[in-house]
Parts: C-alpha cells; sequence; structure tokens
C-alpha cells in the first residue's frame, strides 16, 4: 500500500539551559521542517473508484493544523525554565503560545512529543492510518528521525494520559490543566 509522505515547514525559538551549550542557553530559533510518512492501519486493494486509503486532505489536515497554529512561531521551552514562570506572572496571554517540554526542548525531544502528538490525533481520527516515521530537520546539517512508539523515550512527570501530547487537541502545554 503506498506510503503518504507529507512535509510541513515552521519557525520556532527555544533554548536549552541544562548543559547544552552556552550558546544554546540564549533564546533563539530556527526555521524547521517536519516530514511524516503515514501507511495504512489496514492494508487493502485499491477500490478502483477513489483508489486511497484516505485523501491527502483528510490524512494532513489535522496534522497541518497543529504544525501551522501551535508550532510556528512558538517558543518551546523547558518546564523549569524560570523564563516560563516570568511569561505566566507578566504575560500570561504570551504563554499560552510556550509549548512546554519535560527537561531541554531538544530537536530529540520534539521529535518524540510530535510523534506522540500525532500519534493521538491519528487515533481520535479513526485509527485509519499510523506514523511509521517521523523527521525533524532544525538546520540544513542536524536532523533527527524516530521510528516506532516515543512514549517509553518520554519522561512522565505526571499520569501520561495527563500529558499535553497524549490529548487529541491543539494542546502544547499543561499550563491550563
Amino acid at each position: 500500500m503506498p506510503d503518504l509522505i507529507f512535509t510541513r515547514r515552521f519557525s520556532m525559538g527555544h533554548r536549552l539551559i541544562h548543559g547544552a551549550s552556552e550558546s544554546c542557553a540564549l533564546p533563539h530559533g530556527h526555521n524547521e521542517f517536519v516530514t511524516v510518512r503515514l501507511t495504512p492501519a489496514n492494508m487493502a486493494p485499491l477500490d478502483g473508484v477513489a483508489n486511497m486509503p484516505v485523501s491527502f486532505q483528510r490524512a494532513k489536515s489535522m496534522w497541518h493544523r497543529f504544525v501551522d497554529e501551535r508550532l510556528d512561531h512558538a517558543l518551546q521551552l523547558a518546564e523549569d525554565d524560570p523564563l516560563l514562570a516570568w511569561f505566566r506572572a507578566h504575560e500570561p496571554e504570551r504563554a499560552k503560545r510556550i509549548i512546554v517540554t519535560p527537561g531541554d526542548p531538544t530537536t530529540e525531544m520534539m521529535i518524540c512529543l510530535m510523534k506522540a502528538k500525532l500519534d493521538t490525533l491519528l487515533q481520535a481520527d479513526g485509527a485509519l492510518l499510523r506514523c511509521t516515521t517521523i523527521t525533524l530537520e532544525e538546520t540544513p546539517t542536524n536532523t533527527v528521525e524516530f521510528s516506532g512508539d516515543p512514549l517509553p523515550m518520554l519522561p512522565s512527570p505526571r499520569p501520561p494520559e495527563q500529558c499535553w501530547w497524549r490529548r487529541a487537541d491543539m494542546s502544547i502545554s499543561d499550563l491550563e490543566s
């Protein structure tokens, strides 16, 4: 069965405060590309009419909406980053645009969170498709690819089912939880 592969570009800002490098501890940004590979959950012959397991429009609409409305131009911060507390106190509306991660929002962390979120969205849409691979290009020379189940890779700071990446909605943090 043919896989569906699509890429979305977004701009983001982040900082890494737990020892990656001094230059990464200052807020900075990247223009990133996320590519997902979806395969039908049930292999079946094309029907001779529509000839697709799921339309591209259906397959990518929720994910593209999440990337465009939540990831694009968002700030990614660790849940213990002092900047997060500052935004919550002084700019609470902007704090809602901050992606909050358990530990530093590295490319490796973000790809696991994005894969978990996409898996949850696909499950909520009837599990017609499954994501086999997700690729996140941070820079033209730094790319991370992930296949498999991301949940064992992710820390569980609270009951896992309560984490934003396990909810089939547009959430990017648990600040409101």
